[in-house]
């Protein structure tokens, strides 16, 4: 029987702050496969995270098929606006929920992976953040187009790189797009749509540099609307899950297991000649020019 069988295989996903979203929804797929999972959770929310996980919070959806849960290796402060120690500006590092915790730069991070674990075979980023989001990209600001960017596109090239020594050849890396990449998404602004380009352009570009480099893969999933705590953060996330059930080839929910699953697929040895992709998971909203709702058509 055909089975995804990752035992034995180390991943660090980059982008875990609770239980909801897609790193969750990988991490778990993952561990389903047998893999080893070190995470990288953002400094603010660290304290959160780690109080919710120890509380028991996140114990039902850490419940794996064979009754197990779900378990971290480590978990990491991560920041991954900044690069290096030196590049943290003063008020961020007297900030109270920074002060405290050490180590939270991309450098630092994949120092002390390579450090406590030698290798890693995967590597997940499932980071997003653009503060002026609900802004349209006519009243974006300069510091809040160049902030979508950082945070969302730049930092997969930066953990990529700095990861890069501590992979094994033959490994896999994954990251996370949306269609308004591609398709014009009214609401979703703030230069997020220009950091998903960016990103997908930088996943065909990074797959040649390294698959010659290093023999790893390097994929993105242009994944469908998911009612997250992060995608909240848009403000109109239940119309476009309603928008993509109706207008959708296939018309059912999209769950967050699916992209799971298809992570789980791509980063895995049954997906060895798949490099530089997008694969889409939103139930094929992707190839729609006509939204079948629309008021014209009636």
């Amino acid at each position: 029987m055909l089975q995804i069988n990752l035992t034995g295989k180390k991943a660090f996903i980059a982008g875990i702050g609770d239980d909801q979203g897609f790193g969750w929804a990988i991490a778990k797929a993952l561990a389903e496969a047998g893999a080893t999972l070190l995470i990288g959770t953002w400094t603010p929310v660290l304290k959160i995270f780690t109080t919710s996980l120890q509380a028991g919070k996140f114990d039902a959806s850490r419940r794996l098929s064979n009754g197990s849960l779900m378990e971290f290796a480590k978990i990491y402060p991560l920041d991954a606006s900044f690069d290096f120690p030196e590049d943290v500006p003063s008020d961020i590092q007297e900030n109270k929920r920074y002060k405290d915790v050490g180590g939270y730069t991309i450098s630092e991070v994949a120092k002390a992976i390579g450090q406590d674990f030698g290798k890693i075979d995967i590597f997940i980023h499932s980071l997003a953040n653009a503060p002026e989001v609900r802004k349209p990209l006519l009243e974006t600001s300069r510091k809040g187009y160049l902030a979508a960017l950082s945070s969302s596109s730049y930092s997969f090239i930066s953990l990529l790189s700095h990861l890069l020594p501590h992979m094994n050849e033959g490994g896999a890396t994954l990251s996370l797009t949306y269609i308004a990449s591609e398709r014009v998404i009214p609401g979703y602004g703030g230069g997020m749509s220009s950091a998903k380009a960016a990103l997908e352009s930088d996943t065909q570009t990074l797959a040649w540099e390294v698959g010659r480099k290093n023999k790893i893969r390097v994929n993105t999933i242009s994944a469908g609307p998911l009612g997250s705590r992060a995608a909240t953060a848009i403000g109109f996330i239940d119309q476009m899950i309603a928008y993509s059930q109706e207008n959708g080839p296939l018309q059912k929910e999209l769950l967050a297991s699916e992209i799971g699953n298809v992570a789980a697929f791509l980063c895995s040895p049954l997906a060895s000649a798949i490099t530089g992709s997008i694969v889409y998971v939103d139930n094929g909203l992707h190839t729609m020019g006509l939204a079948s709702d629309s008021r014209s058509l009636s």
